[in-house]
């Protein structure tokens, strides 16, 4: 057993693992400040007065994001490899953030206004599409 578990812990992968999950909470972070940047809405300041809304809506997106981010940090040859594909990622969960917007007229003003079907809406969109992003972020065979 302790050989295993010294195996499973060698120097390699604990450095990988630490470089990793840097460059992932790294990723999730400046994800979630251009988000929020750019949605007309102010998430925070409105998660703070205690808006649902505005923290489903958010939730969705960051789960969105995160899905993809995932499966390509399982798939990845490389730190850089992780980097530009999950900006792609990012990219293609702002797009549904815009595309959502035109299809729900006045989204932002709905979300900061509380209402739960836009924002549930919106998470729910943001949410299937980080799946059908993380399937086709896989390496072809």
């Amino acid at each position: 057993m302790l050989d295993a578990l010294r195996l499973s812990l060698n120097a390699t992968a604990v450095f990988d693992f630490v470089i990793y999950i840097l460059v992932a909470t790294l990723l999730f972070a400046l994800f979630q400040f251009v988000y929020t940047r750019m949605t007309p809405h102010q998430e925070f300041k409105l998660i703070r007065a205690n808006n649902p809304a505005a923290a489903i809506a958010l939730g969705g997106a960051l789960i969105g994001f995160a899905l993809p981010a995932g499966n390509i940090i399982t798939n990845s040859v490389s730190v850089l490899d992780v980097v530009v594909w999950v900006f792609i990622a990012a990219g293609v969960q702002l797009l549904v953030f815009i595309a959502t917007s035109l299809v729900v007229k006045n989204l932002s003003t709905r979300i900061a206004n509380g209402e739960y079907a836009a924002a549930i809406y919106t998470a729910s969109v943001a949410v299937s599409v980080g799946f059908l992003n993380a399937a086709c972020m896989t390496p072809s065979a």
